[in-house]
């Protein structure tokens, strides 16, 4: 980590250089898995539809031929242009089903922006202090959470992405009418991305943004005017979206805002419950190797929570908890929301320990345990080597050797300096190390994990390929929990499942892939078993209705 004094220039190089890690980071292995239920099929099958569709009907996203009422299409627009664009290079046909790479590869550059972003955000906040935003743009390479969900065809990496600009722009706007509404303006355009991402979190983050600017009381009513001007015009891509959306789909295309939004705090989606339990869990599992700075970081927030800097700091972690703890509805991912403001704070108590700015016990006892969680790593992934069977595939124990090494190394320097040592050489030692472990693990068949969480679809697509005649219809396997998009997104087939007991039986005869069997809807004596296949699956053959044959 460089030293740094109140005259110190920004540090551009350090931001371009972690910003370029990070893509590296994402673009590694990008395509080595395949795609998971739930959001990373449907927001493929979403874009995919609309790279097939003519202007302006593209901008009415619809899945499976059906108006698609969950989400805004800002990122799946973009995956389509994306999808145009590897047709177009490789001469491939709209009907060739693309690579998984070329699904992931904008939402994954899309997340790489907030690790250079943060550390402007942090800029702003301390001009005097540029080594805390290259600790801020680390902190944020280096977190798991934040560089695994990047990489995958989903909203949340690009969501935050879009947070920090408007944070960066209502802090970049100050006196004088240009850089207010420039500000503004910034700021409207990643307001403008959440509206066209998930459309629900736009106004909390607006908002509270808003109040934080108002609080620091550093611009006048004339300012605030050209500022809110700004807000306004970057705004209009989003407003206008929505309300040409609500013009021609009338009261569906609210839906978005009340039960795929607003409806995830009071009730449970799908059985996803688990209350502020589960963002809990997320934050102790995720936030290494920089989670033992966290109790730090708020001591020191708190102390400065009438500067700006510590204000706005506890003013995002306040809104980011309000944001995700209340909600009924808890996935792993909205616990993303939590990591920027983590990122913000942390990253002060990182740059003064690698300027040797913080006390030698803090230091001692910091890399103290950081020496030992980097033994323990190195001794446990070596018995799980050493285990038989290896219940955990060699390549996810390689990936642990840099992080344990780099944790290892760097603790030790910074607990126990030889003469000479600078504290901030340590620290890049734990954070390269962390950084080429990531890089293992990408470039392994681990770290999209979901995967493992229902089984194989490969073997419904053997059935699938060894039968003639049109594509099947799938069946849910009977709680309501099992549709499988990514088996809809490989048929590369408008498929339509059979939901739900007393769906409509269809009026043409067709097969059907299912982990269930046809009585499940009733219909046992309309279909026959044509063939088995492995992990419950089967292909049946079943009669139209009037069929009596």
């Amino acid at each position: 980590m460089p030293r740094t004094h109140p005259a110190a220039p920004a540090p551009w190089r350090w931001l371009l250089a972690l910003w370029l890690a990070a893509l590296a980071l994402a673009l590694i292995g990008l395509g080595n898995l395949p795609l998971r239920d739930w959001d990373e099929a449907t927001i493929a099958r979403v874009s995919l539809e609309i790279s097939r569709s003519p202007f302006p009907e593209g901008l009415l996203p619809t899945y499976l031929g059906r108006a698609y009422l969950n989400k805004p299409p800002g990122l799946h627009l973009g995956i389509a242009g994306v999808i145009h664009l590897w047709q177009w290079a490789t001469g491939s046909s709209p009907a060739s089903l693309p690579p998984e790479w070329v699904v992931r590869l904008l939402p994954a550059l899309g997340s790489t922006l907030l690790v250079p972003l943060l550390g402007l955000v942090q800029l702003r906040l301390r001009p005097n202090r540029p080594d805390i935003a290259i600790a801020t743009a680390l902190i944020t390479l280096t977190l798991l959470p934040l560089a695994r969900h990047g990489r995958l065809a989903m909203l949340d990496g690009t969501q935050l992405t879009a947070m920090a600009l408007v944070w960066l722009g209502l802090l970049s706007a100050g006196p004088g009418a240009r850089r207010a509404l420039g500000g503004g303006l910034v700021a409207g355009l990643g307001g403008a991305m959440l509206l066209l991402l998930k459309a629900p979190v736009a106004l909390p983050v607006l908002a509270g943004a808003l109040l934080l600017r108002r609080l620091d009381g550093d611009l006048e009513r004339r300012g605030w005017r050209w500022l809110l001007a700004g807000l306004l015009l970057g705004l209009l891509p989003g407003l206008t979206w929505h309300g040409w959306h609500l013009a021609m789909r009338g009261g569906d295309a609210l839906v978005m805002w009340g039960p795929q939004g607003m409806g995830r705090l009071v009730r449970a989606v799908n059985a996803n419950g688990g209350g502020p339990l589960m963002p809990l869990t997320q934050m102790v599992v995720g936030g290494w190797p920089w989670l033992p700075l966290l109790p730090f970081a708020l001591a020191q927030a708190w102390r400065e929570r009438r500067q700006q800097a510590g204000r706005w700091t506890l003013g995002l972690a306040l809104q980011a908890g309000l944001l995700v703890f209340p909600l009924r509805t808890q996935l792993p991912w909205y616990s993303l929301l939590l990591w920027p403001p983590f990122a913000l704070a942390c990253g002060a108590v990182l740059a003064d320990l690698a300027m040797g700015a913080r006390s030698g016990r803090l230091r001692r006892a910091l890399g103290g345990l950081w020496t030992g969680l980097g033994g323990l790593l190195l001794i446990a992934a070596l018995v799980l080597l050493l285990l038989p069977g290896q219940p955990v595939p060699a390549i996810g124990l390689l990936a642990v050797a840099p992080a344990g090494i780099g944790l290892l190394l760097g603790g030790r320097q910074l607990a126990w300096p030889g003469r000479g040592a600078r504290p901030g050489r340590a620290i890049l030692v734990m954070a390269t190390g962390w950084f080429l472990a990531l890089g293992v693990l990408f470039a392994g068949p681990l770290w999209n994990w979901e995967l493992a969480e229902q089984p194989s679809i490969a073997p419904a697509l053997a059935l699938a390929a060894g039968q003639n005649g049109e594509s099947p219809v799938l069946l849910l396997e009977g709680d309501g929990q099992t549709q499988r998009p990514s088996l809809l997104w490989y048929l590369n087939a408008s498929s339509v499942p059979l939901e739900e007991r007393g769906a409509p039986w269809p009026s043409h005869s067709f097969r059907m892939l299912a982990r269930s069997k046809p009585g499940d809807l009733g219909a046992e004596s309309r279909c026959r078993l044509e063939q088995s296949g492995e992990a419950g699956w089967n292909r049946w053959e079943c009669r139209a209705l009037g069929d009596h044959s």
